[in-house]
């Protein structure tokens, strides 16, 4: 065998990889013959989508475990790139601090207190943890779905224009919604103009869909038409949502050969549309007693084979189910439950089992909706669907109207046996029941319950339990459940306290009711003059008022007063605070007497327009200023005058009296050893939990008269800066 054969077989074995990297030994001479054909190792091509998106779930699986390396390895020393300010903010900015922010306003949206989600959502941007654009959004669209268009509006305008948060085009989405909603469509406009000229990103289709919509109803159709058009213009794409819009617009003007022009548009368009423009030609020809037109509608998209999600499917069952369709209802059900293969096909959620139970609930089916609420797929890669806290509330609701309440029992014993854990909604819905029944230690049990577990009852639904329960006779069993309420955050409301306290009082169990009145002052929720009158009253007869003055004189640090949301706003501005706070000093301060015998002073504090001050606390509409002037004040009720004058000061002990919610007039008198016989008058009365700490001053004559006047207007009045001054004034609206 000749060497150029023995080579050429060589090299017919050797792999690909493997010729490329032969010895330099051996020169390989020109042959006739052909080469052997090399087939690629990796082919670029998927038999089908559904590989290729598996493909694709796959490297993104493996980046998320091994990233590039580039990612490594970039240099600590170098500088972090700065962050645009004219940008939104993005999702990694939702961490620490600002994701705990985020969580605490989404709790309170779930409870459905919207107006503490507000409010501590507000109160943030004045804090180090400022809220993203997200906990924005999220109180702005609850505020939207409560259809309180005004607040939502009102608080876009409080973020993103006075505090200066860069919204997103969420933001933008949520303010023309709640103009269109609100019967606002030119306003609306102008915020997409607004958007287009000024922000760093373009409109979203939702944008487009909020103002169509908007248009619609408005009757001004032809405007609707021309901004469908600008948004296919403008290379969005053609949207169902948006083209469903303009063809429901003409088919309530009965124009049905337009708005089949427009499906037909739709169509030419999109190879695979949403499902819901079949659904709104079904209800038109439904209503119009044309039955025969709407089934033929709803066999054409069927016969499409299209893989709808469930949001399309839910709409088609409501209009069947609505029209009577049932056979052809159960059957889009069935169909849907056989395609749920999660995680790969999400076929079916929570909403598609309430309609089906519901209407079983309808026709008077309850034995039969426990079997729908379980249903499962028959097919051989279907799974049953994991039914959310949502499904077992709705089921838990249902039964409740039909008075079924031990199966509401066994749906919420199912529900905490399960992964899953109770809401407001569903504790709620029970313990409503459980009062309409008579059974109140089952309303007792459940909340106990509910408040143990860290849920938030907001005032609405705590008085109206509260009331049910001392009605029944169990006064002494809400203490505790009070009690519980009062060691989170926000508190309960004064009113709430109003209600225990006065039944406790009715009882003759004052300990009792003395120990929640406590608990009122010490968080600063705030007595009223109401019920501190009717208790002072009621520990008077019984010879216990001083336990009553001794408490609402004390200083409690540590809360603010916890005014009501409608006090916050003023009764409707939701936007009751400004961006910043002001140093407001006050002459020469340091409390000693300069060269020429005359008293400096020096008054220094933060306050924001409406009256709020951020020294040390955060509180609304109530006045809370720390006024410092080289005295100390301690626990005791004793100030010591520690002024460089002329002779020796002795201690001084004020006399305190304590008139009316938190108001205090400090009176102190002393004479002094040194140069004349000085007086000093210090009077100050102030409101809340503030601290006012007086050092006496003196002018050259020996004698000073300091007074400090603060009431609920914010008015000041002060001295000057030796002898007598004009007094100046200052006045903060809230």
């Amino acid at each position: 065998m000749t060497v150029t054969r023995f080579l050429l077989r060589s090299l017919r074995r050797l792999s690909p990889l493997q010729t490329t990297t032969l010895s330099p030994t051996f020169t390989l001479k020109p042959s006739h013959q052909p080469q052997p054909h090399v087939i690629p190792t990796r082919s670029f091509a998927f038999s089908s989508a559904e590989e290729a998106a598996a493909e694709r779930r796959r490297r993104k699986r493996r980046l998320r475990i091994e990233p590039p390396l580039h990612a490594l390895q970039r240099d600590p020393n170098s500088p972090r790139p700065k962050r645009d300010p004219n940008q939104p903010d993005t999702t990694s900015a939702l961490v620490g601090p600002r994701l705990s922010l985020h969580n605490r306003v989404q709790s309170l949206i779930r409870a459905g207190d919207l107006d503490n989600a507000s409010v501590v959502a507000r109160q943030s941007v004045f804090s180090t943890t400022r809220p993203t654009v997200f906990t924005c959004n999220a109180i702005i669209g609850s505020m939207y779905r409560a259809k309180r268009y005004s607040d939502a509006i009102a608080l876009f305008t409080y973020f993103f224009k006075q505090c200066n948060i860069v919204p997103n085009v969420v933001s933008y989405n949520f303010l023309i919604v709640s103009y269109c909603e609100s019967g606002e469509v030119d306003k609306g406009l102008e915020v997409y103009q607004h958007i287009k000229e000024n922000a760093p990103f373009s409109p979203s289709a939702v944008t487009f869909r909020h103002l169509t919509k908007g248009l619609v109803d408005a009757g001004r159709i032809d405007e609707a038409v021309n901004l469908l058009w600008k948004m296919v213009g403008d290379g969005h794409g053609a949207d169902s949502s948006v083209f469903n819009n303009v063809i429901l617009g003409f088919l309530n003007l009965g124009n049905l050969e337009k708005a089949n022009e427009f499906f037909d548009e739709l169509k030419s368009r999109c190879m695979v549309y949403d499902g819901i423009v079949n659904a709104t030609f079904m209800e038109w020809f439904f209503s119009q007693g044309r039955v025969r037109e709407a089934m033929e509608s709803y066999k054409s998209l069927l016969d499409k084979e299209f893989k709808m999600v469930p949001a399309t499917c839910n709409v088609l069952l409501e209009v069947l189910l609505k029209w009577g369709r049932k056979v052809e209802a159960e059957a889009l059900f069935d169909s849907m439950l056989d395609r749920h293969t999660p995680p790969v096909v999400q076929a079916v959620n929570s909403d598609t089992f309430n309609l089906m139970v519901n209407e079983c609930f309808k026709e008077g089916r309850e034995l039969e909706a426990y079997s729908v609420f379980k249903k499962a797929g028959k097919a051989p890669k279907s799974k049953p669907f994991a039914m959310d806290t949502a499904g077992f509330n709705n089921m838990i609701m249902r039964y409740c109207e039909k008075d079924m309440v031990d199966d509401a029992e066994k749906m919420y014993v199912e529900l905490c046996g399960k992964s899953l854990s109770p809401d407001v909604n569903t504790y709620k819905t029970l313990i409503d029941a459980y009062l309409k029944l008579g059974r109140i230690d089952e309303a007792m049990e459940k909340y106990t319950k509910m408040v143990e577990a860290g849920l938030r009852v907001i005032p609405t639904y705590a008085n109206k339990w509260f009331s049910e329960l001392i009605e029944n006779g169990k006064v002494v069993e809400c203490v505790p459940i009070l009690t519980k309420m009062g060691e989170k955050d926000p508190k309960p409301d004064a009113t709430t306290y109003d209600i225990v306290i006065r039944a406790l009082c009715a009882v003759s169990n004052y300990d009792t009711s003395l120990s929640l009145l406590q608990q009122m002052v010490s968080y600063g929720v705030g007595v009223t003059p109401v019920l501190k009158e009717h208790v002072l009253d009621v520990f008077d007869k019984v010879g216990r008022r001083d336990e009553i003055d001794r408490l609402l004189n004390a200083r409690w640090s540590g809360y603010a007063a916890n005014v009501s949301p409608a006090q916050r706003h003023g009764g409707a501005n939701p936007n009751g605070y400004r961006q910043q706070t002001e140093s407001i000093p006050h002459a020469n301060g340091n409390g000693y007497r300069n060269g020429h015998g005359q008293m400096q002073q020096h008054v220094n504090w933060q306050q924001s327009n409406n009256g709020n001050d951020y020294s040390n606390r955060q509180q609304d509409n109530v006045r809370n200023t720390q006024q410092y002037d080289n005295g100390s004040y301690s626990g005791s009720g004793q100030q010591y005058h520690q002024g460089n004058n002329n002779g020796y000061e002795q201690p001084q002990y004020n006399n305190r009296s304590y008139v009316g919610n938190g108001q205090q007039y400090n009176t102190g008198s002393w004479n002094g050893n040194g140069n004349g016989n000085g007086q000093q008058y210090s009077n100050g009365g102030y409101n809340g939990n503030g601290q006012q700490y007086g050092s006496g001053f003196q002018n050259g004559s020996g004698s000073h008269y300091g007074n400090w006047q603060q009431n609920g207007s914010d008015q000041q009045v002060g001295n000057g800066e030796q002898g007598y001054e004009q007094p100046q004034t200052g006045s903060v609206a809230l």
